[in-house]
């Protein structure tokens, strides 16, 4: 079993959409994960809680929901896992702001659940500042060597019609219209663990506005 400790998930920074844009790049803004997942076969269970990087095409994506909620057609949505991290398979390279899609996505599926959360963390049926959107694989799905996975606002809600963004980290061109294709929202990268075609895979993404 693999466990990483980190801050109560209530304890994390909200995303400041106050800053100018000269103050994206100094200001660390951050959601978190749980990955739970449980071999039927073996019965063994890996599990982490760990940070992610909230990029900075995110920021672009808010305002653009400010701007006129008739576009895009879609906030968060989905869930990509993929086998593409950089660095080492055990400590890959720390994920970035800056990056615009999975290095090599693998899977996407949409949220089975999305939860309001009081500064508790407790359930609740009125809306908050907290969000806790929940994706299930399958035990034939996403299985692979995973070490990378992403937040997407997808163009199309039909997860096997892929428009990623052709410019990715480290480049990054402000230029390039993201009205075009999926948005990278959040980006998480963790040592390599293998999915097996007999494990299903629970990660619950929470995000603090």
């Amino acid at each position: 079993m693999k466990k990483d400790k980190m801050n109560p998930m209530r304890e994390n920074l909200n995303v400041g959409f106050q800053l100018a844009p000269s103050e994206i790049g100094q200001f660390v803004k951050k959601g978190s994960i749980i990955f739970d997942m449980y071999d039927h076969a073996t019965g063994e269970r890996t599990y982490f809680e760990k940070d992610n990087v909230i990029t900075l095409d995110a920021g672009i994506h808010a305002a653009r929901l400010f701007k006129d909620n008739a576009e895009p057609n879609f906030g968060m949505f989905m869930l990509a896992c993929g086998t593409g991290a950089t660095g080492a398979l055990l400590s890959p390279d720390a994920p970035d702001p800056r990056q615009r899609k999975l290095n090599n996505e693998i899977e996407r599926k949409g949220f089975s659940a999305t939860t309001f959360r009081d500064s508790l963390g407790n359930a609740v049926a009125y809306p908050t500042n907290i969000v806790d959107f929940t994706c299930t694989y399958g035990e034939a799905e996403a299985v692979g060597p995973l070490n990378e996975m992403g937040l997407l606002s997808p163009l199309s809600e039909n997860p096997a019609q892929k428009t990623p963004n052709p410019n990715n980290f480290p480049t990054r061109d402000t230029t390039v219209d993201v009205t075009q294709y999926d948005v990278l929202l959040n980006y998480l990268t963790f040592g390599v663990i293998t999915k097996p075609s007999t494990a299903t895979l629970s990660i619950s993404w929470r995000i603090t506005f």
